[in-house]
């Protein structure tokens, strides 16, 4: 990881609960109740951890256990406001939940540029790492400039980047290649199909059978993996896989 990089994991001891408080959530097959931005979850606990943590799939809320903040929560929390918190100083509440959905979107890109700049070829990496680096700077800003970080004009910006970088990786290994992005995949019977280097950027893919898929090198940005079936897919090398697309899916980890 490099230097100037926050952490890109979550660490949720470090965190003030933010995702349970921040965040809105309607009522869904994801959420068995709806929340509006800025008021606690009901079952967010004093110590801002989750009481049916253990129990969240069966009462509901499987949006929660897909979630995933690439350490935004705690950055905020122990970078940003320099371990303060909105419950012992509720004057807070406003700039820390004002901040945190930048915050989240800047470390998910963050995420995606890293690796980038891990995999891209030597005539790219410059571009690469200039563009890892100014989101890297941004997650650095203090509540109120962080706030006013035009989230939408920075994905635009590092997109081409990562485009290039996916295309260039891509061309590279074998496989068909086939070109399904933000292709509409939902319930598809996709068992042993060769989706090696394939672009499935923006893919709803929900429900779809992928078992015994050969998904080797992939591009799955923003693909929608809710439901599906990979068990036995081959995801060895497969671009921009976040964690939570592998906890929304089906698939042979216990």
């Amino acid at each position: 990881m490099p230097a100037d990089s926050p952490p890109l994991t979550p660490d949720c001891g470090s965190c003030a609960g933010l995702c349970c408080v921040a965040l809105p959530f309607a009522k869904s097959a994801d959420f068995a109740a709806s929340k509006p931005a800025g008021t606690p979850c009901a079952h967010l606990a004093d110590d801002f951890r989750c009481a049916i943590h253990e129990r969240l799939r069966p009462s509901g809320w499987s949006g929660c256990t897909v979630f995933d903040c690439h350490g935004a929560g705690q950055h905020l929390t122990q970078h940003t406001f320099g371990g303060r918190d909105w419950r012992s100083e509720p004057a807070l509440r406003a700039p820390m939940f004002r901040a945190f959905p930048v915050l989240l979107h800047l470390h998910e890109l963050l995420r995606y540029l890293t690796e980038a700049a891990e995999r891209a070829p030597r005539r790219l990496y410059e571009d690469t790492e200039a563009a890892r680096a100014r989101v890297a700077a941004l997650t650095a800003y203090d509540p109120d400039a962080l706030a006013a970080v035009d989230v939408s004009a920075e994905r635009a910006r590092a997109n081409p980047v990562l485009t290039r970088v996916s295309k260039a990786v891509r061309a590279t290994l074998p496989g068909p290649r086939p070109d399904r992005r933000g292709a509409d995949l939902l319930g598809a019977r996709l068992r042993d199909a060769d989706l090696r280097a394939a672009n499935l950027r923006g893919a709803l893919l929900i429900g779809t059978d992928l078992r015994g898929a050969d998904l080797r090198g992939a591009d799955v940005t923003g693909a929608d993996f809710r439901g599906a079936d990979l068990r036995g897919a081959d995801v060895r090398g497969v671009l921009f896989l976040l964690p939570g697309q592998l906890r929304a899916a089906r698939t042979d980890r216990p």
